[in-house]
């Protein structure tokens, strides 16, 4: 038996849904927040760490103890809301990491702000403005400062590791003399750079567009069993193209334009507008998602970051013959071989 069988690659669907909300359905449809591990054997790598993603590990049957590394695509909410918890609660079960942390691998600070929306009257006054756009290892560490009563009663009382002895957090550095700038062109034309590797996988990663913020990342995870991508949140972007080309299993995100347009359809209103606008010029439509798995020679394509995330299966299925090889809409927990 080759090593590659015996590690069996495949990819867990822990949380299938996009946006900072608890969607609500009629059709009995429950999605958890954005979360997926990709498994190699009994160790596995967490991409993003949307809501639940502690509770859909253990439904999953994945031991924290096995988490090789987590990496996060961007920084907004719905990727990140429960990377503290799932450092806090996960205390426990990782006392023996201590001398092996867990690294956490994300966008660095973006530097400056965004630009501020055309359709504001006035710019709004941002949040936090000496730090207002802290990178993933600034973020980590704000969040375990934010719950420093906690964590002091246990690490003096209980005697417990600090988080900050368990996971290691930094920040992706993006490679010089791509033109590269959060503002004029968060998306330059590029090639794949890789950003970890260990013994089971080596990961990659490019810059995808999903304005205003940036950095954000597309990843491939290279495994001797077969490769997958991951699109992150972004609008059609050719570099995803670059990054998925000839990758057997490829998880792209999906947004349900007419469900924006029913939302915002019949409001005028500054922020309502400027929501919408949000959506087209970040988020992919099945349509586009098939079409780049098609154009990168994909052998498998994924949907999940649905929005929203409480439509049924048939509304990401309209456009599935655009895609000539396997198509799926996970559900929650669902298991994607690598290599079918």
């Amino acid at each position: 038996m080759t090593l590659s069988k015996q590690l069996r690659p495949r990819v867990v669907a822990l949380g299938t849904a996009g946006g900072p909300k608890w969607w609500k359905s009629r059709a009995g449809v429950r999605r958890a927040g954005i979360a997926t591990a990709v498994v190699v054997g009994e160790k596995f790598y967490l991409v993003d760490c949307g809501r639940g993603v502690g509770g859909q590990l253990s439904h999953a049957g994945l031991d924290l103890a096995n988490m090789r590394g987590i990496f996060l695509t961007h920084l907004h909410s719905d990727h990140t809301v429960d990377l503290a918890g799932l450092a806090i609660f996960g205390l426990y079960e990782m006392l023996e990491r201590t001398d092996d942390p867990v690294p956490i691998i994300g966008p660095g600070n973006r530097g400056m702000l965004p630009i501020a929306s055309p359709r504001a009257a006035i710019p709004p006054t941002p949040l936090a403005p000496n730090s207002p756009t802290p990178g993933t290892r600034e973020m980590f560490e704000l969040l375990m400062a934010a719950h420093a009563t906690d964590l002091n009663d246990r690490i003096i009382d209980s005697l417990r590791p600090s988080p900050l002895e368990l996971f290691n957090a930094s920040d992706i550095e993006i490679p010089g003399g791509i033109g590269y700038h959060p503002n004029d062109c968060p998306t330059p034309t590029m090639e794949p750079f890789d950003i970890y590797e260990d013994d089971l996988v080596t990961v990659s990663a490019i810059l995808v567009e999903h304005p205003p913020i940036a950095p954000a990342f597309g990843f491939r995870f290279e495994t001797e069993g077969g490769s997958v991508t991951f699109s992150g949140d972004t609008t059609y972007t050719p570099n995803m193209a670059t990054l998925a080309r000839g990758t057997d299993l490829l998880f792209h995100e999906a947004i349900d334009f007419d469900w924006v347009e029913a939302v915002y359809a019949n409001k005028a209103d500054a922020a309502s507008r400027a929501s919408r606008d949000h959506h087209y010029k970040s988020h992919t439509s099945v349509r586009d998602a098939a079409k780049l798995a098609s154009e990168a020679g994909a052998g498998q394509l994924a949907l999940h970051h649905l929005v929203p995330g409480s439509a049924p299966d048939a509304t990401w299925q309209q456009d599935a013959d655009l895609f000539a090889g396997p198509f799926h809409v996970p559900n929650d927990l669902d298991s994607i071989r690598l290599r079918p």
